[in-house]
């Protein structure tokens, strides 16, 4: 590897490897960073090694990644897998640790491509061994071809969740039930969205065929449940849940959650970045012009990162932010760019067509985000419910940053980056906020635990 590049780039998801490539072809020394030991991201993960029964499970905008990776690999970047990146800096320097060892790159620009990840789901007795994310269960199927024994039942809501409920169906896993927490409501405030969702119809038909599948499967579907509660011993047992005014409880021996994902933002938080809140989906995500740049110079994002609209709409970001970089380091002209990003840009309207109808159709449910039962664990790294919570910011506790000071919420290995939101969440409940002024944990590096031996034997020029 070179000491400084012109390109860096946090991550090999589709907006990664897509920025990669066409940076690479504009003549940009370039290098990608990224946690996995293959290309791909949580989307296409482990692409190049699934088998052909998976490949078929998975169907085709798994495989549409296929070309992407190989493109990729073809490209003149470098490639660093198996990285973490602990720290950023807003000179463009770039910490990571790989196999043990500590380092640092400087770049000329960097784009932040790490993509999404799980909302959390605070139900109670959502630590319960037994209980995970549906997203979860989608990477083990991805990574290591392991589907669950025993009886399974799914719930809350989001495109995933009846992914993954296809997926495991046709691998002949036992599920029991899907437990949806969309209400009829739900589907009257996403009809105004629905001439521009048609679009790009794809993304309806493919939605109505997962559904299909799952009625055809005989899947016992609940609409509209609340109350959610997973109980057990030693591990989950059973679910419980509120449907038509009855309770109901299913006994299972794993309980997939999902309602959900939001972007990654701990690298922009860092670099403290400007963010914005989105109200419907409520998360932050940072504030971007219509080339990805940030508000800090020389940084840029692109994917989910930027806001949840999808794999195709990240390969076109990527895209995008490469070609904005290029003509930002005079690698082209202004009238090349802008013969290269028309089309680009047309693509990634219609892309994004289909997201204010998702986005409302799937919005986040509160008693998830704001756990009505003080007896609910929030911090999971510390173990602090949210009775903890709405105590401490009862007590004059106006911020993330007052509270975790006080009782440590967001001080865990995970830096906050699960809890965040719903300490945040539950703070605007306690003191009637918006959440734009109740704000954010501070992030500081680094971003995830480093060992101590691995900083010191680092060598800085």
């Amino acid at each position: 590897m070179k000491g400084v590049y012109d390109y860096i780039i946090i991550g090999a998801g589709p907006a990664g490897c897509a920025a990669a490539t066409r940076a690479g072809a504009y003549g940009l020394s370039v290098l990608v960073i990224d946690e996995q030991q293959i290309p791909g991201g949580q989307i296409y993960r482990t692409l190049e090694r699934t088998d052909a029964r998976r490949l078929a499970i998975l169907g085709k905008d798994y495989q549409h990644g296929g070309s992407l990776i190989e493109a990729f690999h073809r490209s003149k970047a470098d490639y660093l897998p198996r990285a973490m990146v602990w720290q950023l800096t807003p000179d463009a320097d770039v910490y990571y640790l790989c196999d043990g060892n500590a380092g640092r790159i400087n770049a000329r620009r960097i784009l932040i491509a790490t993509g999404a990840q799980e909302r959390q789901v605070s139900i109670p007795g959502w630590t319960l061994p037994g209980v995970m994310g549906a997203g979860a269960m989608d990477v083990l199927f991805k990574s290591s071809a392991l589907v669950p024994e025993g009886k399974v039942v799914l719930a809350g809501t989001g495109p995933l969740l009846y992914l993954v409920t296809c997926h495991l169906a046709e691998c002949g896993v036992d599920v029991k039930a899907v437990l949806d927490t969309r209400a009829f409501e739900d589907y009257l405030k996403a009809v105004p969205w629905l001439p521009r969702a048609m679009r790009a119809p794809e993304y309806l038909l493919k939605g109505l065929r997962m559904r299909a599948q799952i009625l055809r499967r005989r899947i016992p579907y609940y609409h509209a449940v609340r109350d959610l509660r997973a109980s057990g011993s030693n591990r989950v047992g059973a679910v419980s849940f509120k449907h038509n005014g009855q309770t109901h409880l299913i006994e299972t021996d794993l309980l997939l959650l999902h309602d959900g994902v939001v972007p990654n933002t701990q690298m922009t938080r860092q670099l403290e970045c400007d963010h914005v809140w989105d109200p419907i989906q409520r998360y932050w995500k940072p504030k971007l012009d219509c080339w990805g740049n940030t508000s800090v110079a020389n940084i840029s994002v692109a994917g989910d990162t930027s806001g949840i609209y999808g794999a195709k709409s990240a390969q076109i970001a990527g895209e995008l932010a490469a070609a904005d970089t290029a003509f930002c380091l005079g690698a082209i002209s202004s009238r090349e760019k802008e013969k290269t990003v028309w089309l680009l840009l047309k693509q990634l309207k219609r892309e994004r067509a289909i997201r204010p109808f998702l986005d409302t159709l799937f919005q986040p449910h509160p008693e998830f985000y704001r756990p009505v039962n003080d007896d609910t664990i929030v911090c999971r790294c510390e173990e602090i419910t949210a009775g903890q919570i709405r105590e401490t910011a009862a007590l004059g506790g106006l911020g993330p940053n007052q509270v975790k000071a006080q009782i440590r919420s967001g001080m865990g290995p995970c830096q906050g980056r699960m809890c965040g939101l719903t300490v945040s969440e539950i703070i605007a409940d306690v003191h009637q906020l918006d959440m734009p002024d109740v704000g954010y944990f501070h992030i500081r590096p680094p971003l995830k635990p480093i060992h101590l031996r691995a900083l010191a034997s680092m060598e800085i020029e």
